[in-house]
């Protein structure tokens, strides 16, 4: 669920832009959602992002690096829930089942 719409719609062109900078350099999993939820949760999270004007987001969405990006995300999901709960229990096991070899 998108917080923010109207200016989700409002930054949408910038926050496009941004991804198809991304996917050039080969980041090609992210999203425009995942983007403006990195905005909201990181780099406006002390800010009041209906007071914010125009300018300031796209500036800031347009500044951003991949790396801090991506950095963002793996810290998320170092967050994201314990590994050997039941829910996780068949990834947990997929990932230390050894590869068979052909």
């Amino acid at each position: 669920m998108l917080k923010y719409t109207d200016q989700y719609d409002t930054v949408l062109p910038a926050l496009e832009s941004k991804i198809e900078e991304f996917h050039y350099f080969g980041y090609n999993t992210f999203t425009t959602e995942d983007l403006w939820q990195y905005c909201i949760k990181k780099k406006w999270r002390k800010k009041d992002i209906g007071e914010m004007r125009l300018h300031e987001m796209i500036n800031e969405i347009m500044e951003m690096t991949a790396s801090e990006f991506v950095a963002f995300h793996q810290i998320e999901g170092f967050k994201g829930g314990n590994w050997f709960s039941s829910e996780k229990n068949d990834d947990l096991e997929q990932l230390l089942r050894p590869s068979i070899k052909k």
